[in-house]
């Protein structure tokens, strides 16, 4: 019998971009349902959900692939609208964002790409030097206090997953020129061709929270 995931995302589904590679990883036979916490939403609103000062910052995408940029405050109600519309016809529900949200709740289990990335960081001994990228300069300051461990180092590049530049060879070669031992890909827009990339320019591992949370997943629902 077919397991069935929810997906949510904080930007608008379905996430074409993010969705499909995942599904690949965890096999046909597990069924996916979407929701996006900027479906119903215009241009015009997503405007009005910008970080105010002192808020999070949160990088998502559109469904025709544009990026924006939302409050972690103002997100968080329409994350939940989308977890309850879900949660009675899904067995686990999965929010597809690194961000934190501890006040997110459901009669199903949720499963948390964040926490799931500092299971695994923190199960890695000898990573002395911490690379990360990020998907806006806005967060690299959370992101130093996020992945700082005692005795360690972390350093934090920028890079857009959803840019038509290529934003993420500069800031690789960025990270490899401090010789990291680990580097983590803090968002779920960055896809396993930006892994193999990073991997390539730095020479060092590194962490694609999509996969993590794939076979996470698989983990449950076998």
């Amino acid at each position: 019998m077919a397991a069935h995931v929810g997906m949510i995302t904080i930007g608008q589904s379905p996430r074409s971009d993010l969705v499909p590679e995942i599904q690949r990883l965890l096999g046909a036979e597990i069924d996916v349902a979407e929701c996006g916490a900027l479906d119903n939403a215009s241009m015009e609103t997503v405007k009005e959900l910008a970080p105010a000062p002192g808020d999070f910052p949160l990088v998502t995408r559109m469904r025709g692939g544009e990026e924006v940029m939302v409050g972690k405050s103002k997100i968080v109600p329409k994350v939940q609208n989308c977890i309850d519309r879900l949660q009675n016809q899904c067995d686990i529900l999965v929010v597809l964002c690194t961000g934190h949200f501890p006040q997110l709740r459901s009669n199903r289990l949720i499963v948390m790409p964040d926490a799931l990335l500092d299971g695994m960081v923190n199960g890695i001994h000898g990573a002395r030097t911490i690379g990360v990228l990020v998907p806006s300069g806005d967060q690299k300051s959370h992101a130093v206090e996020r992945w700082k461990r005692p005795g360690g180092t972390v350093l934090v590049e920028s890079a857009s997953p959803y840019s038509e530049q290529d934003e993420v060879t500069p800031s690789a070669r960025k990270l490899a020129a401090s010789k990291p031992d680990l580097i983590v890909l803090d968002c779920m827009g960055y896809t396993s061709k930006t892994k193999d990339l990073v991997r390539k320019i730095t020479g060092r591992p590194a962490i694609l929270p999509r996969s993590v949370l794939a076979r996470s997943i698989r983990e449950l629902t076998e």
